[in-house]
């Protein structure tokens, strides 16, 4: 999110995407090669010119190493202090560019990882709760700087074989903390909650759980929560898919007003028919 608050923006690069159909698909045939279904996706919250993109590429168009990650025209490039991510991207279905670049300085890495199940099958945690990022973008014309966030999440397993809903929310506070709330929940099931504050310098402290707050349902219908001391209000919705929902939402915690990104998941949606049957639609693959 820009200083200002009026920019922000969401990219998440995937090997072997978890939203993706034709994965799903290739997995029902029994060729589960997850290079062979990589992705950036490139969301832009700005008056005017939001954007969004996510193209899926085929083995052939992407390669990874230790400091290098190419999935076609764009790549990641990490070079032991700033993540530079090269963007060269076009949405669906109206054909608009996103190009440009986008630089990320880690304030303070964090070594924490923690299992998200049962098992163990799937895992999550902060590279960099808190980071600089700088964006200059060339399509559209866009030039910011602000704050940001870098995590990390891998599974063992396909995403609906470990999860059913879950309630995600990031916020930064006055001292500099990332104040993070992982919440998934499943019928039958007792509710798992993560509730950790990472500091400035790198510590990772859990802290007491808030009590449920119910949120309005999404324009498709989709529940979701938060978790809060203090009733929650919506400022501001980014995301309204059948499966998945992003907002800027205010809250209190401590008594510190914040603002968070909170998004929820339905994984009953996304593995449904209907979704699967749609998505191709926003995300196109290039073989």
């Amino acid at each position: 999110m820009s200083d200002d608050g009026q920019h922000g923006i969401t990219l998440i690069a995937f090997v072997g995407s978890v939203f993706s159909p034709y994965y799903a698909w290739a997995r029902q045939r029994g060729r589960m090669n997850p290079d062979n279904h990589c992705a950036l996706n490139v969301a832009l919250y700005s008056k005017g010119k939001g954007r969004w993109a996510m193209t899926e590429r085929g083995h052939r168009h992407s390669a990874r190493s230790a400091q290098a990650f190419i999935i076609g025209p764009s790549q990641l490039a990490w070079d032991g202090d700033c993540l530079t991510i090269d963007i060269n991207e076009v949405c669906v279905p109206l054909p608009r560019r996103i190009r440009g670049r986008i630089k990320l300085w880690p304030q303070q890495l964090c070594a924490f990882s923690t299992r998200l199940d049962a098992f163990g099958r799937h895992r999550w945690g902060p590279l960099a709760p808190a980071s600089r990022i700088e964006v200059e973008l060339s399509s559209p014309d866009l030039k910011w700087q602000g704050h940001a966030y870098l995590d990390s999440n891998e599974g063992d397993e396909p995403i609906d074989q470990g999860f059913h809903t879950w309630d995600w929310s990031r916020a930064r506070m006055r001292d500099g903390s990332t104040l993070v709330f992982y919440d998934m929940q499943a019928p039958h099931t007792q509710d798992r909650v993560l509730s950790l504050r990472f500091t400035p310098k790198g510590k990772v402290e859990t802290i007491d759980t808030p009590p449920v707050q119910r949120l309005p349902k999404t324009g498709w219908r989709i529940d979701r929560r938060m978790r809060s001391e203090q009733p929650v209000q919506v400022q501001e919705q980014l995301e309204d898919t059948p499966f998945y929902q992003r907002a800027l939402l205010q809250f209190d915690h401590a008594g510190e007003p914040l603002l968070a990104f909170h998004e929820t998941l339905s994984v009953p949606r996304l593995v449904s028919p209907v979704v699967q049957a749609m998505l191709p639609w926003r995300m196109p693959r290039r073989a």
